[in-house]
């Protein structure tokens, strides 16, 4: 246990108690580095722009999270049903967008997302439509888009390691008894399914509210100031930290959405353990 508790401390422990420490001082022109306590956590607390970038970001999760889990469940379902023609081709293909760097990731879909160069400005020229998703209405969903395509693929394969568990004569038993497909998936794989669906809910909440790659990257890419500086809190730390030159402050926000998620995630595998004992 030496050389991991080792690690842990260095790359963990260290690095959040230094955050905190940065937490309670602020950079002045008069004075230099100042200890103020709990001021950047009560200023933060009344910052309109932090708590606009966490209800967007909350959103974000509410609706990208389902959609993409649902698909990964889909995949992996119609994998382990052994109907499903080229299932290592397909298995590949679908993981494939997770290997791809966030960033290169980004830029693929925000050109292909233009509405006079890209993609969709193509289908608008050949149809003649008028149809902009980096429009600010629908450029959440377009994000959202992005990330379901990056990592629909790896959850997948993360329920497909859960239902591989299951003996395939438990399939046959229940094909002999009279199960319909249906009944052998809500009763057999369905509940299979409950011990890795929590472990991909909690990444995904963590993935959702360190949403930070596509949004930046894209910020060029979008006409006008839709993607502002603080559209997720991640954005709104990094430049409170690099351009605003306010990593005292930036520090505290740091450490009030790493308290957020925590709790989040805290709650739903709390209520993951209770739904297993049922």
């Amino acid at each position: 246990m030496g050389p991991f508790a080792v690690m842990f401390i260095l790359v963990f422990v260290i690095p959040i108690v230094y955050a905190i420490w940065l937490s309670l001082y602020q950079q002045r022109l008069v004075g230099g580095n100042s200890f103020v306590g709990l001021a950047n956590y009560t200023r933060l607390f009344r910052d309109a722009q932090f708590w606009s970038s966490v209800r967007r970001v909350v959103v974000f999760t509410i609706v990208q999270v389902p959609i993409m889990l649902c698909l990964s469940a889909l995949m992996a379902l119609a994998l382990d049903s052994m109907r499903l023609h080229g299932t290592k081709f397909f298995r590949i293909s679908t993981f494939l967008p997770y290997a791809v760097p966030a960033v290169v990731s980004a830029l693929i879909w925000g050109f292909m997302y233009g509405a006079k160069y890209g993609l969709v400005g193509t289908f608008n020229s050949f149809f003649g439509t008028h149809i902009d998703v980096l429009q600010p209405s629908v450029l959440l969903a377009s994000i959202g888009n992005i990330v379901t395509w990056e990592f629909t693929g790896y959850n997948m394969l993360i329920f497909y390691s859960s239902l591989s568990t299951i003996p395939h004569s438990l399939y046959e038993a229940a094909a002999i008894d009279g199960a319909s497909e249906w009944k052998i998936v809500r009763n057999i794989k369905m509940p299979e399914l409950r011990g890795s669906l929590a472990i991909t809910v909690i990444f995904s909440i963590i993935g959702s509210f360190q949403l930070f790659n596509e949004p930046s990257v894209m910020q060029s890419m979008v006409p006008g100031n839709s993607i502002t500086s603080y559209f997720t809190p991640n954005m709104y730390a990094y430049n409170l930290s690099f351009s605003g030159n306010q990593s005292n402050y930036a520090a505290a926000l740091a450490i009030v959405m790493a308290a957020i998620t925590m709790a989040i995630a805290y709650v739903v595998q709390l209520n993951s353990m209770k739904e297993q004992m049922r």
